[in-house]
């Protein structure tokens, strides 16, 4: 199948809030939309609506879901698709050909980011694709920067592209999500790293007291060797860097309240207790009010 943004709807508004923000990513990308839907087999046991009840639902989500997105994309091509499938298994299959997979998740308030769900957490936790989770309630007055006057507006530049980025265990293919994105939307990229003092050194200050500036300026250095062939390769794109103290996921939140974009790594390991997000990313997804993007990496 050639490759589409695609997203995850079941007619909530969470899954229509992803949709809306999915055709806006579509024609950034130049590529066509796919709306799929998802239901849970239940055992044969259970008295459950028959399968043409199923997808006479099914059908009706995707096709309002199409309507919604007809007038402020008229040129976009949409597809849609039922997947017979329980959630999870069939957004790990949707994903496959995603660019990426959009799904959208419940809002906690004007302070606060995501419920990621069950199904949710799952897919993160399982796929090897890039997903992103749009919060209900985000719009595109959302990803741009106030006009002249301060009022929210859709025309106006992008707000930063955010990324955080552990120098220690850099990824290529987590960067480059991040400066693909910021190259699409000509917003500037801005480059969090958190690092902690080594115990050494923490246990040895006063209170109040700074650390040396040497330990700063070598972490600093370290990302900007990072960074260096990125910003070749995308000369369009203004870079800012920041290297913080203190846990990464905390500045990360804190710096994407203005942000149109977060971008986030999660390495694929697997461990006995099962598949995990990283508290990092977990963090972000809890607390975030941006969309947020997880890109799997080995």
């Amino acid at each position: 199948m050639a490759r589409t943004v695609t997203v995850a709807v079941d007619g909530s508004p969470e899954s229509l809030a992803a949709a809306d923000w999915a055709a806006r990513e579509a024609e950034l990308r130049g590529l066509p939309l796919h709306l799929v839907h998802a239901w849970d087999w239940q055992p044969s046991t259970l008295p459950v609506p028959d399968d043409a009840a199923h997808r006479h639902w099914g059908g009706r989500v995707l096709r309002q879901a199409a309507e919604r997105l007809q007038n402020p994309h008229p040129d976009l091509d949409v597809t849609s698709e039922q997947i017979p499938q329980p959630p999870v298994t069939a957004l790990l299959t949707a994903a496959t050909d995603a660019e990426p997979l959009v799904i959208g998740s419940r809002g906690l308030g004007t302070a606060v980011g995501f419920l990621v769900g069950s199904v949710g957490l799952a897919l993160l936790a399982r796929t090897e694709r890039p997903v992103v989770l749009v919060r209900s309630g985000v719009r595109v007055e959302d990803e741009h920067q106030p006009d002249a006057n301060g009022r929210p507006s859709g025309a106006t530049p992008y707000r930063d592209v955010v990324l955080g980025l552990d120098h220690e265990h850099p990824d290529d293919t987590v960067i480059a999500f991040a400066f693909e994105a910021a190259s699409r939307r000509a917003a500037r990229l801005r480059v969090v790293h958190g690092w902690s003092l080594p115990p050494y050194v923490a246990q040895g200050l006063a209170p109040g007291q700074a650390p040396d500036e040497n330990l700063a300026r070598r972490e600093a250095s370290a990302l900007e060797g990072i960074l260096a062939p990125w910003r070749e390769k995308f000369p369009g794109v203004e870079v800012v860097e920041q290297t913080v103290i203190g846990n990464a996921g905390d500045h990360l939140v804190d710096t994407a309240r203005e942000a149109s974009l977060i971008v986030v790594g999660r390495r694929i390991r697997h461990t006995p207790l099962g598949p995990r997000i990283g508290p990092v990313t977990h963090a972000v997804l809890h607390h975030a009010t941006a969309p947020v993007a997880v890109i799997p990496h080995d």
